[in-house]
């Protein structure tokens, strides 16, 4: 699929300088590009690139102003990240709407039904009951529980398993392999060691233009729904368990875990690897740093935490300038009991 640099420059709405008619391709980094390429600069320290990168086309902010003469067309925007980031979107969807029509063999249960322009791949189940919008693309070898409603636009990556009663949102996209609706994680300890399951009787909720990762797990609830709400971004290898809810337009990283009943606010920041305690809440805007664990309630909106326990992280890494100097304090200290003992030595003599 080719795009004229005008092209781009009208979706974006951005101004060009240089021949807005070279022909588009694909994108690259400013580093690697190639004729026919287009890229984006948005970071200061990538500028020496675009003085000698070979993509045909770079995105630009448009207060840069270039030290060197640049054989580059310019696309000026107001945020060339984020236009880049449209870019790629736009890219995507015309990608997708390629596929189409339902591949054989593929299954779909008694009253279920389906919208306009829709995609099933080969190997896909569509259970009984379902309710499923226009424009969703079905990848291969997705599974969809029975009494599943999904709304338009959305996109499921293969081996993608949703299982009964999940509400999925307009605009949603999961990929590989993802599970939404397995069992929480709930056991009743007996007098005999043994533990019991606890039946989970809830199902998953998920709001419009939610992107979840691959191999992540949305567990049901054990009671009424565990939510991701509007605008959430969950990365690969998240692990959100039984009755949480993840609020508005917050982001979760890589391998980050969060307990059951949980409460995440609006906005949130939650970096990899973070492990989150159950029924806690979480104040919208808060951000915590890669590997944190965090036990205990934020009430205050926007603080920013690290460590394990987590805390502020002025303190935290005041904490940590002190760790960084333990073993010269402890030399000093050493040094110091030594003095000591020389001069009560000396005393008794």
């Amino acid at each position: 699929m080719k795009f004229t640099v005008s092209e781009i420059a009208q979706m974006l709405d951005g101004t060009t300088v240089g021949n807005d008619q070279i022909l588009i391709h694909s994108a690259a980094k400013i580093e690697e590009g190639e004729p026919g390429c287009i890229s984006f600069l948005a970071n200061s320290k990538y500028e020496p690139y675009i003085y000698a990168t070979k993509s045909s086309a770079v995105i630009v902010n448009k207060d840069f102003v270039p030290k060197q003469p640049v054989t580059a067309t310019l696309i000026y925007v107001e945020n060339a990240y984020s236009a880049f980031t449209i870019l790629l979107e736009e890219y995507q969807k015309r990608i997708a709407k390629g596929k189409s029509g339902v591949e054989q063999p593929s299954f779909i249960g008694d009253n279920s039904t389906v919208g306009d322009n829709i995609y099933r791949g080969a190997f896909s189940y569509i259970g009984r009951s379902c309710r499923i919008g226009n424009n969703v693309k079905i990848y291969p070898q997705v599974y969809i529980g029975e009494g599943v409603a999904i709304g338009d636009g959305c996109v499921f990556h293969p081996g993608v398993r949703i299982y009964d009663n999940t509400v999925i949102g307009n605009n949603c996209t999961i990929f590989a392999n993802t599970v939404v609706g397995s069992d929480g994680f709930g056991f009743a300890p007996q007098s005999d060691g043994t533990y019991k399951t606890i039946p989970q009787l809830g199902n998953v909720i998920i709001e419009d233009n939610v992107s979840i990762g691959a191999n992540a797990t949305i567990d049901c609830a054990t009671m009424g729904s565990t939510i991701i709400r509007k605008g959430a971004k969950l990365d690969n290898l998240v692990q959100i368990a039984h009755n949480v809810e993840v609020g508005r337009n917050t982001v979760i990283a890589a391998q980050s875990g969060v307990s059951g009943s949980t409460h995440i606010g609006e906005q949130c920041i939650i970096a990899g690897q973070v492990g989150i305690s159950g029924h806690l809440f979480v104040a919208n805007h808060t951000k915590i740093g890669a590997q944190s664990g965090l036990g205990k309630t934020i009430k205050k909106e926007g603080l920013s935490l690290s460590g394990s326990p987590a805390r502020d992280l002025t303190e935290h890494l005041r904490a940590m300038a002190v760790v960084r100097r333990i073993p010269d304090l402890e030399k000093r200290l050493k040094e110091l009991e030594l003095n000591r003992l020389k001069a009560e030595v000396q005393i008794k003599e």
